[in-house]
């Protein structure tokens, strides 16, 4: 454990980089070996629109990655947050409180936020408007969801009073949970059902990208399924019965074009077919 930890400290950003794009280039090859859906679509068109809002995420990540050091660094030299609370815990156990914690606040709430407040929801639904959901969808957002995605992630660090080398060990984990969950591939329904008691799992994602209410606000987890089971918002759908994408930007021209997907937040709202 103390290994890991002194190589979290520390990482560099390359290893970071080859992270992200290992992760994505594996789950490429698992997807198009074993598809989940047979979909008809150009897949590099569809990957290039979603690696340069990957790669605007990665650019906003990093330029303000000066500002989670100096969150972390506070909440250590005045031990604010809920780890410094604690009593003298194992190490094993302390990282997995952590994990916990950053997961719901950085992830479960600010996913579950974004969905409820108007504003906020104009920037997330870029995410929703993929018809083919695929690995690389995982870092399909915004440039202004990235942002608000971020100043999460700052919260939960004051809260839960994480070490910085806890938020690296978040972040690679929750980078590879989005690729993971987000894969095109058939993923055995027994060991998914089991894996979604404790951790997101794909079939249990994807629910969330149905295009329709109420599958659509439900799922919100990132790594740790416990949330949506344990606040109320787990839902189940056969993987047969799922339909990507949002009801209301349908059009390929709406939601398979660059330009309008950067333009989405600042349109018009649209009501979906449930409200």
């Amino acid at each position: 454990m103390n290994e890991i930890i002194a190589y979290f400290s520390t990482i560099p950003s390359s290893h970071r980089s080859l992270i992200l794009v290992g992760g994505i280039t594996f789950f490429w090859l698992i997807e198009n070996a074993f598809p989940l859906f047979h979909f008809k679509y150009k897949k590099w068109q569809h990957a290039g629109i979603n690696f340069f809002l990957t790669f605007t995420t990665i650019l906003i990540n990093f330029t303000l990655a000066f500002l989670l050091l100096k969150a972390s660094d506070w909440t250590i030299a005045t031990n604010f947050g809920v780890l410094q609370c604690l009593p003298t815990i194992p190490l094993w156990l302390y990282t997995v409180i952590g994990l916990l914690l950053l997961d719901l606040i950085g992830a479960y709430l600010a996913h579950l936020i974004e969905h409820k407040i108007k504003f906020l929801w104009r920037f997330h639904l870029i995410h929703h408007t993929d018809t083919w959901i695929d690995t690389t969808s995982g870092n399909r957002h915004h440039p202004g969801e990235s942002i608000i995605r971020f100043a999460f992630t700052i919260i939960g660090i004051v809260v839960v009073g994480s070490p910085m080398w806890l938020v690296f060990i978040y972040q690679t984990i929750s980078v590879v949970s989005t690729q993971f969950t987000h894969a095109n591939f058939s993923f055995p329904e027994k060991i998914d059902t089991i894996m979604s008691y404790f951790l997101v799992s794909p079939n249990m994602h994807k629910v969330h990208h149905h295009y329709k209410l109420p599958y659509t606000d439900s799922n919100y987890g990132n790594i740790f399924s416990i949330w949506d089971r344990l606040f109320g918002t787990f839902m189940y759908l056969k993987k047969e019965e799922i339909v990507y994408g949002i009801d209301t930007h349908s059009k390929p021209d709406e939601n398979n074009q660059l330009m309008n997907l950067l333009k989405i937040p600042f349109q018009k709202l649209r009501s979906p077919e449930n409200d």
